[in-house]
C-alpha cells in the first residue's frame, strides 16, 4: 500500500461533514434526504462527500426503490470505529484536547 492510500483515507476522516455523515450512518441506514435534515446540509455538499466516502468503500449504498441508502461498511469501518472508541476511552481520556459530547 502506497502512502497515498492512507492520505486518502485519514483525510476522508478528517473532514468535519464526513465524521458527521459516518457518525449517522453509524445510527442506522439512511438516505440522503435524512442525512440532509438531520446534518443541515445542502444536499449537493452531502452528496459530493457521499461519493468520496463511497469511493474509499468507508459506505455502502443499496438501491430501494426510487432512493439510495447509505451504511457503513460493516466489514471494516464499523470495527474499527469500535476499536477507536476503545482506544480513545482506556488513552485518551484526560490527555486529549477534546470534550465528549
Amino acid at each position: 500500500m502506497n502512502h497515498n492510500s492512507y492520505h486518502v483515507f485519514f483525510t476522508n476522516l478528517a473532514n468535519p461533514l464526513k465524521i458527521g455523515i459516518i457518525l449517522e450512518l453509524r445510527k442506522g441506514d439512511k438516505n440522503v434526504t435524512e442525512l440532509v435534515k438531520e446534518l443541515k446540509v445542502e444536499q449537493s455538499k452531502l452528496s459530493h462527500a457521499l461519493i468520496s466516502l463511497k469511493k474509499c468503500n468507508i459506505v455502502d449504498v443499496k438501491k430501494r426503490g426510487k432512493q439510495r441508502f447509505y451504511s457503513l461498511s460493516k466489514d471494516t469501518i464499523v470495527p474499527m470505529m469500535d476499536l477507536i472508541d476503545k482506544h480513545a476511552h482506556t488513552h485518551c481520556k484526560s490527555k486529549c484536547i477534546f470534550k465528549e459530547k
